[in-house]
């Protein structure tokens, strides 16, 4: 039998302590993978759910964005993967009944933790100018309240048509032609908050904003560096891949503030090894690099490759890049160890092995998460990988490559589809050839400038189709009062989080059909595609019968709002759309290059390949027609005496702001999300033991300062200097407008911040 929510919040500022752990899943996470499950589902739906996770005729996870294998194992998923599929697919509801018991004002008081854990959402919900509670509509009066809110601005720019991740390729495509025809390129999404550096920076430089290596690339690499990343927690399915890549004899490099237990060993579970065994070491090299000095190491490491006779691949460079000379003159005068040394935290010693590793690898992938994308100076740090990988030419070469790894499900998808707010001249003509209307030209808003443009009354009317926008920004306060400006907030989900309960003056939210369901329209069972973080497209089919008859689909909820909207007189059959999402990818294919013939390349069980120029065929769609070579000055940031550098990161019972539970179990942390890991050596001299508390208090170059309140002081094995703590919770010390150069992404691994003593009762 599932079990039931929890009547109450837990208390949540009472963690106990013990030892980080030094290897990643195993039996533990076995147990802990069908406790989760059984909890949520019961005994027989886990069996049936779990075994079509990943499996080329079952559903995508909705986790995160790591490919799988041509050959599949059984049990196809990870620890964090099955309880994101098990609090899809629980047997929980929250119903009409549920709000008319529980106040917005209650919701609100409730942590994000407690909201999650209450089940799927059936009904559409209203919440009235002045209300105190959401009550049950019906879709067309929930479609007509959206309709009069949108034809009512005085201009199309003053709605937000926001994204995350998880939404299908079909859904995304629809979403973003609906919101262009509208009239606007709002387009906000996830990855204005994560992987926009990546995209900034690889566009620059490759001429895609896209990785270049596809799973078998990673098998096949002599080296792999793993910077600003924990996949034991964040992507555990990326760990069988280096388990695979190690046994083929390449070598791996860790560059993290943190040891992270995944990197250092992984017990398979679906190997007796792993299982009863003492698993695999995975990490040969771990550099503990101070936060933001990433840059510095990767251009001190330049430096030396362009030192070392022989080193260089100068028939590719010549032949293949831009920017050479340039570049090389710049990093040749960084010859400062000292500076070095003080940006990175490490030891001369321990780059000399590194680049010792280096040298000796004929096929070098680079991978990366948010430890090197959420940095002030994140686009220049990404250049200056793409500059290491052009050195030795580790660019369209078998095994080695560029790796930005994304997090959630279908988050690159969404971006090929359209759904960003500065589209390509390209992709508009192509949607006003295949459409017959003229898409707006002007760009439109991101993430943070959307957030500016409620908060200053410029944008009234917030969509979100999917995600939990409130919990996922920057800047809390600020948000959460932008959000209540808004003259209607609509959000489409599976379950409650806190957006719903931060709202305008009027509130909607619309609820949808899970990954793991059974889609069935006019013409019959539907499946959708998805895009993983390799580039690689494949259908995603949902078995499970709704968790209720009344849910609509991601793309019926689009169709339906846009025939509202737009009228009869729209060019585009949305009804038709709604009935067969065939005919959604027979546009596509017209209009997203690498589509073609659609529907029947996906009709192939393991999906295929989209184009990518720089891995296929050593050719860079850039300016100059090549892969360029940058130069920018090292950067990196520093604190004050009596000042730590806070980075923000995720529990390892969390996915993004999802939280599944209270522990972090790798870490040694249980039953609580209020701590901050600090080094000993800074804790000590700071004058805060283990087990003490502290308000953490960032402080601005402007002088404003922003606190979070009552956290435990946890010493921890960071990096000197360096400190970190949880997210969402900590998003109200990062201003909104701390964000990175050029791409506009917040920069939450780079907080200064002080610590004081708690006050608590």
């Amino acid at each position: 039998m599932a079990g039931k929510p929890p009547a109450s919040d837990p208390v949540q500022d009472a963690p106990t302590i013990g030892e980080p752990q030094h290897a990643a899943a195993g039996l533990p996470a076995l147990a802990h993978t069908m406790r989760a499950a059984q909890q949520q589902m019961g005994i027989r739906r886990t069996a049936l759910t779990l075994l079509r996770v990943n499996q080329k005729t079952g559903f995508d996870c909705p986790g995160c964005a790591w490919p799988e294998d041509d050959k599949r194992h059984t049990a196809e998923f990870c620890e964090n993967g099955a309880k994101a599929v098990a609090e899809e697919a629980t047997l929980r509801r929250v119903t009409p009944d549920f709000f008319a018991a529980h106040p917005v004002t209650d919701l609100a008081s409730r942590s994000g933790y407690w909201l999650g854990q209450q089940g799927r959402l059936t009904h559409p919900m209203y919440l009235a100018e002045g209300a105190d509670h959401y009550t049950p509509v019906t879709w067309q009066q929930a479609f007509d309240i959206i309709g009069e809110e949108l034809t009512a601005l005085d201009s199309p720019d003053e709605a937000v048509f926001y994204t995350s991740g998880r939404t299908s390729n079909e859904a995304a495509f629809l979403y973003q032609l609906f919101a262009r025809e509208f009239g606007t390129n709002n387009l906000p999404d996830c990855s204005n908050m994560c992987h926009e550096s990546s995209g900034s920076a690889l566009t620059e430089t490759i001429g895609i904003g896209k990785g270049s290596v596809l799973l078998e690339d990673l098998h096949k690499a002599d080296l792999i560096i793993v910077a600003g990343q924990n996949p034991g927690t964040n992507h555990p399915r990326m760990l069988p891949a280096l388990e695979k890549a190690k046994a083929n004899g390449a070598k791996i490099i860790s560059i993290n503030p943190l040891p992270e237990a995944g990197l250092e060993r992984f017990k398979n579970p679906q190997t007796p090894r792993g299982l009863a065994g003492g698993g695999t070491a995975l990490t040969d090299l771990f550099l503990q690099v101070r936060l933001g000095g990433d840059q510095a190491l990767f251009r001190t490491l330049n430096r030396l490759i362009l030192e070392t006779e022989g080193a260089l691949d100068e028939d590719f460079i010549r032949q293949h890049t831009h920017g050479f000379e340039e570049f090389a003159t710049q990093a040749r005068a960084g010859d400062d160890w000292t500076e070095t040394l003080r940006a990175t935290g490490l030891t001369r010693q321990e780059i000399e092995r590194a680049l010792t590793m280096i040298l000796a690898s004929r096929r070098t992938i680079v991978c990366w998460a948010m430890g090197l994308t959420q940095h002030k100076h994140a686009v220049p740090t990404i250049r200056e990988v793409v500059n290491f990988l052009l050195l030795r030419g580790n660019i369209g070469r078998p095994g080695a490559g560029v790796c930005p790894v994304r997090g959630h499900s279908n988050v690159q998808g969404d971006r090929t589809m359209g759904i960003f707010e500065r589209p390509t001249p390209a992709f508009l003509d192509a949607l006003e050839k295949e459409f017959g209307f003229a898409p707006p030209r002007k760009h439109g808003l991101d993430v943070v400038r959307a957030i500016r443009a409620l908060r200053d009354g410029q944008a009234k009317v917030f969509f979100a189709m999917g995600g939990n926008f409130v919990s996922a920004t920057p800047d809390t306060e600020v948000t959460e009062a932008a959000m209540r400006r808004a003259h209607l907030t609509v959000h489409v989900s599976t379950k409650l989080n806190r957006s719903h309960t931060i709202t305008g003056a009027r509130a909607l939210i619309l609820p949808t059909l899970g990954r793991t369901e059974r889609d069935l329209q006019a013409s019959g069972e539907q499946f959708v595609t998805v895009e993983d973080s390799m580039g690689m497209v494949h259908a995603s089919r949902g078995r499970l019968t709704p968790a209720d008859p009344h849910l609509l689909s991601e793309t019926a909820i689009v169709t339906r709002l846009a025939r509202r909207v737009l009228g009869p007189d729209s060019p585009t059959p949305w009804e038709e759309f709604e009935k067969d999402y065939a005919t959604i990818r027979d546009r596509i294919s017209r209009v997203v290059p690498g589509f073609e013939d659609f529907n029947a390349k996906v009709a192939h069980p393991g999906g295929f390949a989209l184009p990518h120029a720089p891995r296929d065929s050593r050719s860079f769609p850039t300016a100059t027609g090549k892969a360029n070579f940058t130069a920018a000055p090292v950067e990196y940031p520093t604190a004050p005496e009596g000042r730590l550098l806070l980075q923000t990161l995720r529990s390892h019972d969390q996915y993004n702001t999802t939280i599944y539970g209270l522990d972090d179990r790798y870490r040694g942390i249980k039953n609580g999300r209020r701590v901050v890991l600090v080094n000993p050596d800074d804790a000590h001299r700071l004058g805060f033991a283990d087990g003490t508390y502290a308000d953490l208090v960032s402080e601005w170059t402007d002088g404003s300062e922003r606190r979070a309140p009552g956290f435990r002081v946890v010493h921890y094995p960071t990096a000197r200097g360096c400190a970190a703590a949880y997210y969402p919770e900590t998003n109200v010390l990062i201003p909104l407008d701390h964000t990175a150069d050029v791409s506009n992404t917040p920069a939450a691994k780079s907080v200064v911040v002080r610590l004081e003593p708690a006050q608590r009762d």
